[in-house]
């Protein structure tokens, strides 16, 4: 179901069933709904600031490793996905190297990177033959991103939870494909069955999904919030660099439940980014969210959201077939 294998790392290949990368979220992605997406066949993925210190991230690593390797053992045909871990490549994450050293030791499969371009993040992943995908907004920072090494792109649209671009996928997607033909996971409002499909339509390898899984029983989200983006549409939607210093899309009811006005918040700085050391933080205090939180509607386990997805997907792949066959003679 992952469109072109061949172009996927090799520990993506045949291990899918659905073509998804479940984005890591802060706070939200914990060892409970990275395991329940992974075994439900999808990429579970968590950033390695959610474990709290260094000596919890290896603790963490310790126990996926162990609950895959045992639904691996317990059913060797079942297809169990691998989980990626995600590094912040910037100067506020002053435990980037050692966070690195635990993802070696424990050959985690994939890493996803973010803001800077990841020359050593990436030699330290190919150390053991893991792959490093890297999260980009514009074509400058993909180009970046692939002189650094990279194996993969993770194209962030219009639309996507949290940090995120404001191209459209169509001219993001189009413009990439002009020069790279590898591994393209797209993200962008992403919510349905549907959606991955389009995302493949449109070129991309791989559909990479946040807002959704935030809605799920295993999410380590307060009930609150999960209940928000159930009853959300996309104009709750506030895209601002106030919170962090770079431009990001958040649920404006969390905005005003902090005691802010979201039509009249100021600009902010990128340099100054903290990831939440302010008064009011962001994704404790004021909750991301993408576009497409309209389409969502209830908050089920990881492996019913999952289930439905790809019932989705396989209905939308029938009609876009009928549909097809009456253009091509």
């Amino acid at each position: 179901m992952t469109g072109n294998d061949l172009r996927l790392p090799a520990a993506l290949r045949g291990t899918l069933a659905l073509p998804v990368i479940a984005s890591p979220m802060f706070i939200v992605s914990v060892p409970e709904l990275v395991i329940a997406e992974c075994l439900s066949g999808i990429v579970g993925a968590f950033p390695a600031l959610n474990a709290r210190a260094p000596e919890t991230l290896d603790g963490w690593l310790t126990r996926i490793k162990a609950a895959l390797a045992a639904a691996r053992a317990a059913d060797p045909h079942r297809r169990i996905a691998p989980f990626a871990v995600n590094q912040i490549v910037h100067a506020s994450n002053t435990r980037l190297e050692e966070d690195m050293a635990t993802c070696v030791a424990h050959e985690v499969p994939l890493i996803i990177t973010s803001l800077r371009a990841p020359g050593e993040v990436v030699r330290a992943a190919h150390s053991y033959g893991g792959a490093v995908f890297h999260d980009v907004t514009t074509v400058r920072h993909a180009e970046k991103a692939l002189e650094a090494g990279v194996d993969g792109l993770i194209l962030v649209c219009a639309g996507a939870g949290g940090h995120a671009g404001t191209l459209s996928p169509f001219a993001l997607l189009g413009e990439v494909r002009r020069f790279y033909d590898g591994p393209v996971a797209l993200a962008g409002a992403i919510t349905t069955g549907e959606a991955i499909l389009a995302a493949q339509a449109l070129g991309a390898d791989l559909a990479y999904m946040g807002t959704r899984f935030i809605a799920t029983a295993e999410a380590n989200a307060v009930p609150a919030y999960k209940e928000m983006i159930a009853a959300s549409t996309a104009a709750d939607i506030l895209y601002s660099p106030f919170f962090t210093g770079v431009p990001g899309n958040y649920l404006k009811p969390s905005i005003t439940a902090a005691g802010l006005d979201p039509e009249t918040l100021p600009q902010a700085d990128k340099s100054a980014m903290d990831f939440g050391s302010a008064k009011v933080k962001a994704w404790r205090d004021i909750w991301g969210a993408g576009q497409g939180v309209g389409t969502i509607t209830d908050v089920p386990p990881v492996a019913e959201v999952v289930n439905r997805l790809g019932h989705e997907y396989q209905q939308a792949l029938a009609r876009l077939a009928a549909t097809a066959a009456r253009f091509v003679a």
